[in-house]
């Protein structure tokens, strides 16, 4: 298991945390350990760029683009040995 150490933490938010732990039975470490827990789980799972853009851009209706026929193959790069 991985140690945190948090430096500079406001003593308000100390305090919260200790009352929070009180009310749930339990030490400050373990409420912080659960506050953590629950704050990555609620994460959407990451999509790449490219599905990203078609869900955003889907629900504003789209675009249509008039592409031009190419008018020459593709051709291989030529990279230097």
């Amino acid at each position: 298991m991985a140690a945190l150490s948090i430096r500079d933490l406001d003593d308000g938010v100390k305090e919260k945390i200790r009352i929070r732990a009180a009310r749930h039975g339990r030490s400050m470490e373990a409420e912080v350990r659960a506050i953590l827990t629950s704050a990555v789980a609620d994460e959407s799972p990451q999509t790449d760029l490219f599905s990203a853009l078609t869900e955003r851009f889907t629900q504003l209706g789209g675009i249509d683009l008039n592409l031009p026929a190419r008018a020459t193959r593709p051709r291989a790069a030529d990279l230097p040995e």
